[in-house]
């Protein structure tokens, strides 16, 4: 068992470090404050192959597995959480084609992603039904050789932006047995957006209803078989699961370094904060739970990337896990700033209000008690 990463590995931490530090995280505040989506220097990602981390190198990707990928959303959420989220669901968009498609979908359309030439969404969620996604109601009906699709999908970041839409839709029966997978351009016509919504945090990327209204699409378009889209989102969502724990986790560091600035700073009581036996639990806390976040989700990030029959339920307790101490370290840092982390002339409100979706989305930290207990249990199940 060894915990030292690797050179290579150090070397793409590094990286990634260097570009949220050069690129995001100059521009973060006013990206929130305007509600500002950086597309052109998303796409610089893509410069660094950061935007088929995983996926393989003969479409463009990078290759590399989920234990790097963890590492550079680690690094680049330090700089900018919002963005850094994008560009995750990105790379799930493009892994889940790459791993499933066609090989004449895999040529058309995972060349562009890893160059960034187009942007894509995942489209799983309805207004309908959020952490029920086996009831979605969006459903395609072939026509020939093509798909009419009808319904909408809600909270889709990078709606009205992105140039694909990797939708879940249902073919066939109730239940997840009937959804299928399907690729949808940005310019279809029948394809339509919602406004945008109004929210806490993830300003700095677009967040909108997605419409289809008798959209037609090749059959072509469909990813692996009918019948099988319900399986894609979820493995899919494996890896997006730890992305966005990795988030939480890069978050929650860049706010331990905030707190630790300020208390060394920051005079009360005649004394530095760091001086003040209570802060100095609290941000030896902050420092534990920090680390042992950070060992549970490189954990989980090496069992998917093995293959574990256990990598599923790993998955899902590192995102629960991580998510909530992520929330709750950036929460006791904006609380060691006092009146001052609550003013947004200090990062640390953006930084909570950023963080607090990773507990809702990719799966509700509820839901991922329900698939830990039912795979937990189900080996006692007569």
């Amino acid at each position: 068992m060894d915990f030292a990463l690797t050179d290579e590995q150090q070397a793409i931490q590094d990286m990634a470090r260097r570009f949220a530090a050069d690129e995001l995280a100059p521009h973060a505040a006013q990206w929130d404050e305007k509600s500002h989506f950086p597309v052109d220097v998303i796409k610089k990602s893509a410069e660094l192959g950061l935007a088929g981390i995983y996926t393989h190198d003969d479409v463009g990707g990078s290759g590399l597995g989920r234990v790097e990928a963890a590492l550079i959303f680690e690094a680049l959420s330090e700089g900018c959480t919002s963005t850094a989220a994008y560009i995750s669901i990105h790379n799930m968009c493009c892994w889940m084609i790459d791993r499933f498609a066609s090989e004449e979908l895999r040529q058309k359309y995972c060349p562009k992603l890893t160059s960034m030439e187009m942007v894509s969404s995942y489209c799983l969620t309805e207004p309908g039904s959020g952490s029920d996604a086996a009831a979605l109601k969006t459903k395609a009906v072939r026509d020939g050789d093509e798909y009419v699709l009808n319904g909408s999908k809600a909270f889709i970041s990078g709606a009205g932006v992105s140039d694909l839409y990797i939708v879940m839709v249902r073919t066939g029966e109730d239940g997840p047995r009937g959804i299928s997978t399907v690729l949808v351009e940005k310019d279809t016509p029948g394809l339509s957006f919602g406004a945008l919504e109004a929210k806490m945090g993830w300003k700095s990327q677009p967040t909108a209803i997605v419409n289809f209204e008798d959209c037609r699409i090749p059959v072509a378009n469909r990813v692996g078989e009918e019948g099988e889209g319900f399986r894609f989102a979820m493995m899919g969502l494996d890896g997006g699961r730890l992305n966005i724990a990795a988030c939480s986790l890069g978050t929650a560091n860049a706010a331990l370094k905030a707190a630790l600035d300020y208390a060394n700073e920051r005079r009360a009581f005649g004394k530095r904060l760091n001086e003040l036996q209570a802060l100095q639990f609290k941000l030896a806390d902050m420092a534990t739970e920090l680390e042992a976040a950070r060992v549970f989700l490189y954990q989980a990030a090496w069992k998917l990337d093995n293959k574990t029959p256990d990598a599923t339920r790993f998955c899902a307790m590192a995102k629960r896990f991580v998510t909530d101490a992520g929330f709750t370290i950036v929460n006791d840092a904006l609380q060691l700033h006092g009146g001052y982390g609550y003013l947004r002339d200090y990062p640390l409100e953006r930084m909570l209000r950023d963080v607090r979706v990773h507990q809702i989305l990719e799966g509700a930290n509820e839901i991922m008690r329900v698939i830990v207990a039912r795979d937990m249990l189900k080996e006692y199940q007569a």
